[in-house]
């Protein structure tokens, strides 16, 4: 049995993370731990009649929880759904960086280094999730999303939204106990969950996966995502237009140097 509970090495063996979204109550303290832990600011918002808020990840909104309205037995009912990055086994956004701003660390997390990115956003378009924000409204921006809380595993702690999870909703734990888990909660209560893992095969496997009660489609989730990696793709794309790549590359690079060099200048 995975427990957030159990002792876990987080130095170690690939890891990974299972959302049982039948067990998510959408207290959002995942959501609100997240910002606190990754010093996010916070953006205005406005009310849409629906209580997802906001309705999308952002720069500044690693994670963010979906709230679903369904009508059972002339009743009425909630899923709610917890989006992040979901730490692709073999990243697009990494294939795709021309510079290697991206990292995927061998125990799950793909890392991201602020100061190689040249602001190219080809990792926005490479990742199947749509998961990287792009700070627009800032002079000099850069990529943000979910760092898998690299920082916290390598201090010897789990994630902070699966420590906050009162619910007991997200589970962290070694890569194959948890998808052991997953499968043995399908296995025994067949009549609760959708027959599928989603994430374990979706883009070449991924190290967070979700269980379900309701088709995934009707959350959300992209259900169209091939089961292959993706990176062949994404170079197979990018390849055929070498000639206006290299000449972006080159001068975002400059770009980005120039823009990392006035950040060291004041903090000198």
């Amino acid at each position: 049995m995975v427990s957030n509970t159990m002792p876990v090495d987080t130095k170690a063996v690939k890891k990974g993370v299972l959302i049982d979204l039948t067990k998510c109550i959408g207290c959002r303290g995942c959501q609100v731990i997240c910002k606190n832990w990754n010093n996010r600011a916070v953006k205005k918002t406005v009310l849409t009649g629906n209580f997802t808020n906001p309705l999308e990840m952002n720069s500044e909104t690693y994670t963010t929880v979906k709230f679903f309205e369904e009508e059972k037995e002339n009743k009425m009912s909630w899923n709610f759904v917890k989006t992040q990055c979901m730490h692709c086994k073999d990243p697009a956004c990494a294939s795709a960086c021309p510079v290697g701003a991206f990292t995927k660390d061998p125990r799950g997390p793909v890392t991201y280094n602020a100061e190689k990115c040249i602001g190219c956003r080809y990792c926005m378009m490479a990742c199947p999730f749509g998961v990287p924000k792009y700070e627009w409204e800032k002079l000099f921006p850069v990529i943000q999303k979910c760092t898998f809380c690299v920082d916290r595993l390598d201090a010897g702690l789990i994630p902070s939204c699966a420590k906050t999870c009162t619910s007991k909703a997200i589970f962290f734990g070694d890569y194959d106990a948890i998808v052991a888990e997953a499968e043995k909660r399908i296995k025994d209560n067949p009549e609760k969950y959708v027959n599928h893992i989603y994430g374990k095969e979706e883009a070449g496997g991924t190290s967070w996966m979700y269980l379900s009660s309701v088709p995934f489609e009707q959350l959300g989730f992209k259900t169209n995502i091939p089961k292959r990696a993706l990176p062949d793709l994404t170079w197979a794309s990018l390849s055929k237009v070498p000639a206006a790549v290299g000449t972006l590359i080159t001068v975002l690079s400059l770009v980005a140097y120039f823009r990392n060099r006035g950040d060291k200048d004041k903090g000198e």
